[in-house]
């Protein structure tokens, strides 16, 4: 997690993406989806989370203009982005 920190602290951010993932059967990117631009943003949380799930796939999610964040996977993807 990344940001301003209370909010994600308050909202129990990382537990909650997991939780989401194990009991309702949600996508990394879904659930990282919901947290940060649903709950967290009801908190004035502002800020971002970079995630990994057990298969490899990844999630680059924020709600705010810009975020340093980029990934490089095995079979040669990469990604690597600022603002929005």
């Amino acid at each position: 997690c990344t940001g301003h920190g209370e909010p994600f602290i308050r909202a129990v951010a990382a537990y909650d993406v997991s939780c989401l993932m194990e009991y309702k059967g949600l996508s990394l990117y879904d659930a990282m989806n919901m947290v940060v631009n649903d709950k967290l943003v009801k908190l004035d949380g502002e800020g971002g989370m970079i995630g990994v799930d057990g298969q490899g796939n990844h999630a680059l999610i924020l709600n705010s203009a810009g975020m340093y964040r980029a990934y490089r996977s095995s079979d040669g993807g990469s990604e690597i982005a600022i603002y929005r």
